[in-house]
């Protein structure tokens, strides 16, 4: 299962950062962003220096922290790719965290969970 974040309106850039910081310290997802799916494959090593800068993350999470599986952004900015079939109240909790990520940015977005 993908759950899919659109993004609204400025800080675009800083609310995917805000959302990759979040995603470290989800061990149940790995991600995909605009961010980088423009850049260059990534090997771990390169992985942890991207990631490091928003906030620890140990050798073994680069290994899975980044969706295997390919782009398919479709046109939504941000995907949390779920590692198992995830309930309601797991989905509830994601909003609310991203919430509380991006309110201070004021950026809105829209989410959509699919299969």
């Amino acid at each position: 299962m993908r759950s899919y974040i659109k993004l609204y309106g400025p800080p675009v850039l800083k609310a995917i950062k805000e959302l990759e910081k979040l995603a470290i310290q989800m061990p149940q997802v790995c991600v995909m962003d605009t961010i980088i799916a423009s850049s260059p494959a990534m090997s771990e090593e390169d992985t942890y220096d991207y990631f490091s800068v928003g906030g620890g993350i140990s050798m073994e999470r680069c290994s899975k922290i980044v969706s295997k599986s390919g782009v398919m952004l479709e046109d939504h900015d941000f995907f949390f790719e779920w590692f198992k079939e995830t309930t309601q109240a797991e989905i509830n909790d994601l909003i609310q965290k991203i919430d509380e990520v991006l309110a201070p940015l004021g950026c809105r977005y829209s989410i959509t969970t699919k299969r």
